[in-house]
C-alpha cells in the first residue's frame, strides 16, 4: 500500500494533470478505490491539498478541484524563491555554524544515497520529502531573518509555493528519478556557494531551484493567454 505522503504527491499530479478536472468534486470513498487504498491517507491528503490551495472544501461533505492559472502558480513561486534566495545570501554573507553546516551535509549524504540507485519509488519518495523539507529549512534558518521565516509562512498557503508540494507520477518512474536527482544536484550547488560565501551566486542558485516547481507545472500544463488547459502528458 502507497504511503500517505505518496498518496499526496499522486493526488497533487493528477490535480496539475487535469486527470481531476477544474470544479469536479472529490469524496473520500470513490477517490480511495480509484487508488486501491484506505479512506485514512485520502482523507489527510484532501486536507493538505486545501492548505496547499489545490481543492476548496465544500460546505457539506467533499471538496473541488480548484481552478488555477498561471498567475496563481507563478506568483506564489516566485516568492518563494525571492525569500529562499534572500536566506541563502544571507547564509553566505553571514557565513555558518559548523553544527548547522553538519546538518546540511547529512541531508546532501542522504540525498545522494537515495540517488546512489537509479530508481524511484514511493518509498524513496518519502523519504526525499522529509530530506528536502530539512534542507530549507535549515537554509532559512542559517540566514538567521526571522522575518523570512514568517513571510514563507504566509506564502505556504498558495498554490505549489509549498517546499512539500511534491509531484510524483508513479507511472514515469525514471522520469522522476532524472527530476529530483538533479534538484539534488542544486542542494549541492547551494551549499557550496555558501561554504564559500558567495551571495549573490547562493542567491541566483536558490532562485533557481524554487523555479523548478514552474517547471513541473509548465510540463504538465499549456497556457492559452490567461487560461490554462490542461494536458494529460
Amino acid at each position: 500500500m502507497a504511503n500517505k505522503v505518496a498518496i499526496l504527491s499522486i493526488l497533487r499530479e493528477k490535480i496539475l494533470s487535469g486527470a481531476f478536472a477544474e470544479g469536479e468534486r472529490l469524496a473520500e470513498v470513490p477517490t480511495a478505490e480509484r487508488l486501491g487504498v484506505s479512506r485514512t491517507p485520502i482523507r489527510i491528503a484532501f486536507r493538505a491539498l486545501e492548505l496547499e490551495g489545490l481543492l476548496i472544501k465544500l460546505p457539506g461533505r467533499g471538496y473541488q478541484v480548484r481552478s488555477l492559472s498561471y498567475v496563481d502558480v507563478s506568483g506564489a513561486v516566485e516568492v518563494r524563491g525571492v525569500l529562499e534566495g534572500l536566506a541563502a545570501r544571507l547564509a553566505a554573507e553571514k557565513g555558518v555554524s559548523a553544527a548547522l553546516l553538519a546538518k546540511l551535509q547529512s541531508c546532501l549524504a542522504e540525498g545522494d544515497a537515495l540517488f546512489s540507485e537509479q530508481s524511484m519509488d514511493e518509498q524513496k519518495v518519502e523519504r526525499y520529502v522529509a530530506m528536502n523539507a530539512r534542507f530549507h529549512q535549515l537554509i532559512i534558518e542559517a540566514g538567521q531573518n526571522p522575518c523570512v521565516a514568517s513571510a514563507l509562512q504566509l506564502n505556504e498557503h498558495l498554490p505549489m509555493a509549498s517546499v512539500n508540494a511534491m509531484v510524483f507520477d508513479p507511472g514515469q518512474a525514471c522520469k522522476e528519478f532524472s527530476r529530483l536527482s538533479y534538484a539534488h544536484l542544486q542542494h549541492h550547488a547551494i551549499v557550496d556557494a555558501i561554504v564559500k560565501q558567495q551571495g549573490a551566486r547562493a542567491e541566483a542558485l536558490m532562485k533557481e531551484h524554487a523555479q523548478a516547481a514552474l517547471t513541473r507545472f509548465n510540463d504538465k500544463l499549456r497556457f492559452d493567454m490567461a487560461k490554462v488547459i490542461r494536458l494529460k502528458t
